[in-house]
């Protein structure tokens, strides 16, 4: 702040590349009343030819970029956005390396030919106790011991994060758009909470297409003249926030006739129900965003 203080009257804006210092410097710099803004890095133009490459040329490059205006911007959060969200991040991350370890667990016992316990499919009570009651040698009960201790460790820790998700979400800043986001079918408090964090301020969102490309539910399409073709679902966005709304969409067909009779229709045209419901996902997403921005609960259409 105080190097650029100095460059004031000649300065027209800031800009750095999102990444892994996060956005503490933007705001630093905001609430110095400098002109800031955090560039999407997938977004910057890139040489089709090979290029030398440092600190001093990649700086020069995004001054030159921001001065033509061919920067595209990310929305920068507030603190206390940003520690929601993070907490609800740390959820996922709990819930991964929880994914993990069961999947360690099998593979040891698949590896030494130990016979799976009954229901270790659903991880029942009961068969997390034979796991613990087997009779195995000492060097293979230390080392599942080890990996249920890890599994036990995580568990607890996912509790303990549930709780404090549960006592933020039911403060004034995300009561209102909790309540918003579950009156519509299919929603539950998890594809709610993580709606909240990642979309934060709705408004931000010009468009539809925006808040689909963002959530991870936009298609790559392919189109020249009268040829188009719709491809896979482009490797960006959030992810973990596209397979809850995937998920949701599951549910939202089970209790809604309506959006059954949409997803079969959308299901025969495309003859594969993973497409099908990620188009039922990416009408949530919609349905969603512009209830929170109208401020409104769900209504069904007439």
């Amino acid at each position: 702040v105080q190097t650029l203080n100095k460059l004031t009257p000649g300065l027209k804006q800031v800009v750095y590349e999102a990444g892994p210092t996060g956005f503490s410097l933007a705001r630093t710099l905001a609430a110095a009343s400098l002109p800031v803004a955090v560039i999407a890095p997938s977004k910057t133009l890139r040489p089709s030819a090979q290029e030398s490459k440092s600190d001093r040329l990649d700086c020069r490059k995004l001054a030159e970029f921001a001065a033509k205006e061919l920067l595209t911007e990310v929305a920068i959060p507030t603190q206390q956005q940003e520690s929601d969200r993070q907490v609800s991040r740390l959820r996922n991350q709990l819930g991964d390396k929880r994914v993990r370890i069961k999947q360690q667990i099998k593979s040891l016992l698949l590896q030494h030919n130990i016979k799976e316990p009954h229901g270790l499919v659903r991880w029942t009570k009961e068969s997390v106790a034979q796991l613990n009651g087997m009779k195995l040698s000492t060097e293979m009960r230390f080392t599942l011991d080890v990996m249920l201790d890890q599994l036990n460790y995580i568990q607890a820790q996912i509790k303990r994060v549930d709780k404090q998700l549960k006592e933020m979400f039911s403060k004034d800043r995300h009561s209102r758009q909790m309540e918003i986001l579950q009156s519509h079918p299919g929603v539950g408090p998890m594809t709610a909470r993580q709606f909240r964090v990642e979309i934060y301020t709705p408004s931000r969102f010009r468009k539809s297409t925006q808040l689909t490309r963002y959530a991870g539910l936009c298609p790559h399409v392919s189109q020249s003249g009268q040829k188009r073709i719709d491809g896979r679902l482009m490797k960006a966005g959030q992810i973990k926030l596209r397979s809850h709304l995937v998920e949701a969409a599951w549910a939202w067909i089970r209790v809604d006739p309506d959006a059954k009779e949409t997803f079969k229709r959308i299901l025969g045209n495309t003859g594969e129900p993973n497409k099908a419901i990620t188009a039922m996902a990416r009408k949530l997403a919609i349905h969603l965003w512009k209830m929170l921005c109208d401020d409104k609960l769900y209504c069904k259409a007439a």
